[in-house]
């Protein structure tokens, strides 16, 4: 008599070639890939290459950032000190961080622990607030207060990893310890999970490590690891490999047990997998729009859902040259984690919905062909939003600056974002924030164009004078959803 997990091996008959074809069309260097059901690991191993340069293989033990994937250990963390009785789900953040404010009194005054995990604050993403930041944890939470929302507060979904950077520094106010220690100590250790860390230096201390790749020009370049984690890392800092995601995968699907020590009562962990802000349809990767997935909610540090009318509890994650994907289907006991060296790709949903499908015995859904489409077809769309922006808007002809470029340079500050640098380069104007130099291009009068290169991003700064002629200050909207950030310039040091 056939067992079942013989079944379920069965049943996967033929998946590696569904993983190498996901990868070989992504263009996508290398994966990790594990799959658990009923106790059992059905597969834990590598595909392509960790390092394309030296030809070296991903393997279990090959150690991937991921991204935000890594919510939900932040997630469990503060279920492990309500579990303790430090913190309550529905008491206010200030009975715990009294000086924590939002521009919002209503939502400063009534923000709990919960809220802070499930994207209801009323802030948009501010994203480009804390990428290459220089900011302390602590500088980050009291920045939050100068940050301008985009909603009332709990009135709808909007994606914010400011927030779970409050949540680390919350864990560190009643610990006494960073989230970082705190992470390495309550869950790192007690799993077993020898090899995950909290910083890309220790990853690279060790043998067996994936590089970053993107694609550039059409073609798969190797990447800088993006390292500067030190005050976002409760949002996406995570990273681990196969060897030791089996462990985290057993304790959800265990209901908080390794083993036979219950590590996080199950209440508690069921807050994490627990629907708590509905979210809209198309405000998810991959959208609602396909029959299987359907009713997407966030819970904490976890997207929630069906599959194939199956509960799905799943976090994608994404850092520069990296993309990940952990998946539950708690009911039907099984977890699979993908793990990807190539950032800004669907490869890794891919592959896990593929191996979904398998393991529930469904018809074949080319997921490959769907999600490769509905990629290229995101990309067509935001290219043609931004040549539509710039047509709507077109440079008047015969115009120039008020001011010679010299007259623009200068340091600009703003009270949440901190400090942009206006330097002269030849002819033209440079834009340094947070370390990262983009150009500035005259549009007509005193308009430039802002190219952030990098993040693929452009937008308008405007500069303003005084009332004795002088630049005070400039305009940019680094935030779409809301109003533009004026930054004041500051008087140059004697």
């Amino acid at each position: 008599m056939q067992t079942e997990t013989a079944f379920s091996i069965a049943q996967l008959a033929g998946f590696e070639d569904d993983v190498r074809a996901a990868l070989e069309d992504g263009k996508v260097p290398g994966a990790a890939v594990i799959i658990i059901k009923d106790g059992e690991v059905l597969l834990s191993q590598g595909f392509g290459k960790r390092n394309v340069a030296e030809n070296l293989d991903v393997t279990p033990r090959t150690l991937f950032p991921i991204g935000s994937s890594g919510k939900a250990f932040t997630a469990a963390a503060i279920a492990m000190l309500v579990d303790e009785g430090k913190l309550e789900w529905d008491k206010p953040v200030r009975d715990y961080l009294p000086t924590f404010k939002l521009q919002d009194q209503f939502a400063s005054e009534r923000i709990t622990v919960r809220d802070l995990l499930c994207h209801r604050c009323g802030l948009p993403r501010h994203e480009f607030l804390w990428y290459g930041s220089n900011f302390t944890r602590k500088e980050l939470v009291e920045h939050l207060a100068c940050l301008e929302p985009s909603a009332d507060f709990r009135a709808r979904y909007q994606y914010n990893n400011l927030m779970y950077a409050t949540a680390g520094y919350l864990i560190e106010c009643v610990t006494g310890q960073t989230w970082e220690e705190f992470v390495a100590a309550r869950i790192f250790k007690p799993l077993g999970m020898v090899s995950s860390n909290t910083a890309v230096e220790a990853s690279l201390a060790t043998g067996d490590y994936a590089l970053p790749y993107a694609e550039k020009k059409d073609e798969i370049q190797e990447v800088p690891f993006y390292s500067k984690f030190q005050a976002m890392g409760p949002a996406g800092g995570i990273n681990t490999n196969l060897e030791d995601i089996e462990h985290w995968l057993r304790f959800h699907l265990n209901e908080g047990k390794h083993g036979e020590t219950q590590l996080l009562a199950a209440e508690h962990l069921t807050q994490n997998h627990t629907p708590h802000t509905v979210i809209p349809a198309g405000e998810s990767i991959p959208t609602g729009k396909y029959p299987e997935i359907a009713n997407w909610c966030y819970g904490q540090g976890w997207f929630v859902g069906t599959y194939r009318g199956h509960r799905m509890v799943q976090h994608g994650g994404s850092i520069d040259g990296f993309m990940a994907e952990v998946a539950l289907l708690p009911d039907e006991q099984i977890g699979v984690a993908v793990f990807t060296n190539r950032g800004n790709t669907l490869v890794p949903y891919i592959i896990a919905f593929t191996a979904c499908d398998r393991l529930l015995g469904a018809e074949k859904t080319d997921w490959n062909g769907r999600l490769q489409k509905e990629f290229a077809d995101l990309k067509a769309r935001q290219e043609k939003q931004l040549a539509e922006a710039q047509e709507a808007a077109p440079p008047i002809p015969d115009t120039h600056p008020s001011h010679p470029l010299h007259a623009y340079c200068g340091r600009y500050e703003h009270p949440g974002y901190g400090v942009v640098t206006i330097s002269q380069v030849e002819d033209r104007l440079q834009w340094v924030y947070n370390d990262i130099p983009s150009s500035l291009t005259h549009v007509h009068y005193d308009i430039f164009e802002l190219n952030l290169e990098f993040f693929e991003f452009k937008t308008k700064v405007s500069f303003a004078t005084s009332e004795k002629g002088g630049i005070e200050s400039l305009a940019v909207k680094l935030e779409p959803t809301v109003k533009a950030q004026i930054f004041t310039r500051v008087p140059d040091q004697a």
